[in-house]
């Protein structure tokens, strides 16, 4: 019975705007990343779990589980072309504002407010805002 209480109470302490929708209709990366993180640690590990868990869920972006590799060969498919990056990539990386391209995430990959691209022949997720890869895909 605790658990089932401090789940709906850590449920509860998620910001609504995390189940916000975006402009396009569809639920942020991170936010829904939190939401989803949230639920599946406090399955696994209780409250706790459900901290750690949305924390995490935040952090790992939009693309996640089964749709990774599936989102990675479709970028393949697609033949975009890598751009020359002369420092490491890595999240947190703020790209240059000229000369990357930035494409829509298909809907079938996960909803996200996030843009891709190639750099340095890593497909990467990036923040179109700030120009910031906020996930490597691998």
């Amino acid at each position: 019975m605790f658990k089932k209480l401090a789940l709906a109470a850590v449920i509860a302490a998620i910001p609504a705007t995390a189940f916000a929708q975006n402009p396009q209709g569809a639920q942020g990366g991170a936010a829904s990343g939190l939401a989803t993180g949230a639920i599946g640690g406090a399955v696994v590990g209780g409250p706790v779990g459900a901290v750690v868990g949305g924390v995490g869920g935040a952090v790992v972006g939009a693309i996640i589980g089964d749709n990774t590799p599936r989102f990675q060969q479709y970028v393949v498919q697609q033949n975009v072309p890598s751009y020359t990056y002369a420092e490491p990539v890595a999240v947190g990386t703020v790209l240059p504002s000229d000369g990357v391209v930035y494409r829509q995430v298909p809907a079938e990959y996960g909803a996200t407010q996030y843009r891709y691209t190639v750099v340095n022949n890593r497909t990467v997720l990036v923040d179109p805002g700030t120009r910031r890869v906020v996930q490597v895909i691998e």
